[in-house]
């Protein structure tokens, strides 16, 4: 049947199983957006008041429902302010599929009104990308960049389409998606074998958890490794929920901002496996000085990453969960090892620990709402100490639970991702835990979430400085504090309550429970609590520039 451009981008996003687009309108877009209209009642607009907005809010969607995030924006201010969000997602490996309008293809090259060459701009941060010229080739485009976002390593593809070919008409057929192909093995049986041997034989074993386990779904055969053999578990930032925050042999995030017990554990290590982590300078701090007495294992699905950032003895690459099914059939079952129980004494000694006195502390914040969520909700935050502070006390058990820009570090992430996920989830209560600094780069994203009655919650860990920044310039650059002073005067409670949103403040350690009560019992209206903390509360332990990750800054 002959149908336009617009009507085959609509009717293949229906193929791909999309029921949810974040965007922004403009003229290069009206055409889909004309199209959008009818299909309302099949496929959800979700307006976002910024495109970066909408860009934040498909990665989330994509990061807690495993589906691939869709957001549409018009061409040249509209497409460049996605950029942000399509990069966080790159860095992060998040499956999203960005479609933009262009200028016509008779306008192409000549700087015609709102044009801009969006795929030679985001060449580099995604997967693929593609410039649609002609319609006949419309639908081959879209169905090839959703198989493309999905297959092996997740990815961002953006869509770029002339409005002529939005507007011209084609034969479509329809189709079913294009099925993922069995992701292979990767390795041969006598690899499995050798990793295995060598893990059977390793007396002080260490596995680190990154991002990739949750997105292979490979999280209950971690579980299977690490308690038939008895190995302690350390998570990166993006690995968050890969093992069970609350088991005994969790030793908690590694790296610049891990424990103590976790960052010497690596340290006297004799083998070291890495599982779906990507060895990330956060993460490793002085690469000549880390798992100085350990051999390296690494299993991934990209062997472009290994051997990328550190020296590698035994790769694995391929499939994790396939990989990992494997090695289960061949470790031996050991009972507690003096290696465990080693780990455990550290615990004892070295835990997560911040003042017990009276004043509001954010470590306090955390730990209630973990408490009063039964440890079930998903959080998102955005960048700074509080994105630290999410991650180091709260308990995470499951995969998708956490979400946070780790690779690129985008301030302004979490208010989008929040929407997203909650719109993906709208069984689950979505927490973004969100710095002052960050929420005034996001705040118009209240309008959405009050015009669509979500009851997501905002809490401002509000210290009045660009807390992560200051931190630095206090403990690193004699406490230089230049232009990290946020003392605007901002009533962020008047502000939410003047977009028709629910707002809290918290001065008193006191009032924390009643307020987040009050905003976990909201139906359908988002919340944001003003928590007030103290400038120079720290992100502790720290480990210094340069310096490897055994030598940590605790206080």
């Amino acid at each position: 049947m002959k149908l336009t451009g617009s009507q085959i981008l609509i009717e293949c996003l229906k193929e791909q199983g999309v029921d949810t687009i974040f965007g922004f309108p403009g003229g290069a877009v009206l055409n889909i957006y004309d199209e959008l209209y009818r299909a309302r009642n099949e496929i959800r607009h979700i307006l976002t008041s910024h495109e970066q907005g909408a860009a934040h809010a498909a990665d989330g969607y994509a990061r807690a429902t495993g589906k691939v995030g869709v957001c549409i924006a018009t061409s040249g201010p509209g497409a460049t302010n996605l950029v942000t969000g399509i990069a966080t997602a790159y860095m992060d490996s998040v499956p999203m599929v960005a479609i933009t309008g262009q200028v016509a293809t008779t306008l192409l090259g000549k700087d015609s009104f709102q044009e801009v060459d969006i795929t030679g701009i985001t060449m580099p941060i995604t997967k693929h990308n593609f410039i649609v010229k002609d319609v006949d080739k419309l639908a081959d485009v879209v169905r090839k960049a959703f198989f493309i976002a999905r297959e092996g390593r997740p990815g961002p593809v953006l869509i770029d389409i002339c409005k002529d070919v939005t507007a011209a008409c084609a034969e479509y057929e329809p189709k079913p998606p294009k099925r993922l192909p069995q992701a292979p093995i990767g390795v041969d049986e006598k690899d499995i074998d050798e990793a295995a041997e060598i893990i059977n034989s390793a007396k002080r074993p260490v596995i680190l958890a990154g991002g990739g386990v949750s997105i292979a779904g490979a999280n209950k055969e971690l579980l299977e490794l690490a308690t038939t053999a008895k190995i302690p578990v350390t998570t990166t930032l993006m690995g968050m929920g890969a093992f069970p925050g609350t088991h005994e042999l969790y030793t908690g995030m590694i790296g610049m901002h891990g424990t103590r017990t976790t960052n010497m554990a690596v340290s006297e290590s004799d083998l070291f496996i890495a599982i779906g982590a990507r060895f990330s300078d956060r993460v490793i701090s002085d690469v000549r000085r880390f798992a100085p007495k350990a051999s390296i294992m690494h299993i991934d699905i990209d062997p472009a990453e290994i051997g990328k950032n550190i020296s590698v003895q035994y790769a694995l690459s391929g499939d994790i969960k396939k990989i990992l099914k494997l090695l289960n059939q061949r470790v031996e079952k050991k009972e507690y090892t003096d290696w465990a129980r080693k780990i455990n004494e550290w615990k004892e000694l070295y835990p997560l620990k911040y003042s017990q006195d009276s004043k509001l502390h954010p470590q306090y914040i955390i730990e209630r709402m973990y408490e009063l969520t039964k440890g079930e909700a998903i959080i998102t935050t955005e960048v700074g100490q509080h994105q630290m502070w999410a991650a180091q006390f709260y308990k995470y058990t499951s995969p998708r639970q956490f979400l946070s820009s780790g690779g690129l570090g985008t301030m302004g992430y979490g208010f989008g991702a929040c929407i997203g996920a909650q719109i993906g989830k709208p069984g689950k209560k979505v927490i973004n835990v969100a710095g002052d600094g960050s929420f005034r780069m996001n705040c118009n994203e209240l309008a959405t979430a009050v015009e669509y009655k979500l009851p997501v919650i905002i809490a401002i860990f509000n210290n009045h400085v660009l807390g992560m920044v200051r931190q630095w310039q206090d403990l690193f650059y004699d406490g230089r504090y230049s232009s990290t002073t946020l003392d605007r005067g901002t009533d962020f409670k008047a502000l939410a309550e003047a977009y028709g949103a629910i707002g809290i403040n918290v001065t008193t350690r006191e009032d924390v429970d009643e307020a987040l009560k009050r905003a976990l019992a909201s139906e359908d209206a988002p919340v944001v609590i003003n928590f007030e903390i103290d400038r120079d509360e720290k992100v502790f332990p720290i480990v210094p520039p340069g310096a490897p990750i055994s030598e940590l800054i605790e206080e």
